[in-house]
């Protein structure tokens, strides 16, 4: 699986970045997408999941203001951004898992290169 993410780049706070990202390959082995992101300094977190069925999960810091969507057409995630915070600011990297609800980063096994995203104040 090669997963190609786009979408990051500059922006103030208050406003919106959509992040893409399109899975090629053994995708038939993908069950659930995800986007986590790595602020300097900091661990990689999770961000938001979806599966196949189109279930979904977020972390609570962007509850309300992210939503995760896939269209399956197009082997491609998406991620809608609104009413960014300085604090969103991080290398957003989007990732495939085999299992049907991944709740864990060890779940996870193919990751894209990570689409910079940043909020100025």
């Amino acid at each position: 699986v090669q997963l190609q993410a786009s979408g990051g780049g500059l922006v103030q706070a208050g406003g919106s970045l959509l992040l893409s990202c399109t899975a090629s390959g053994t995708i038939f082995s993908i069950n659930a997408m995800g986007w986590y992101r790595q602020a300097p300094g900091k661990q990689r977190e999770l961000v938001a999941t979806i599966t196949s069925g189109g279930r979904t999960n977020y972390a609570d810091s962007v509850k309300g203001r992210f939503t995760i969507s896939r269209d399956s057409a197009k082997n491609t995630v998406y991620l809608q951004m609104n009413s960014l915070k300085p604090e969103d600011t991080a290398v957003y990297y989007c990732a495939s898992s085999g299992s049907s609800y991944p709740t864990l980063i060890h779940e996870y096994n193919f990751w894209g290169q990570g689409t910079e995203v940043t909020v100025s104040s």
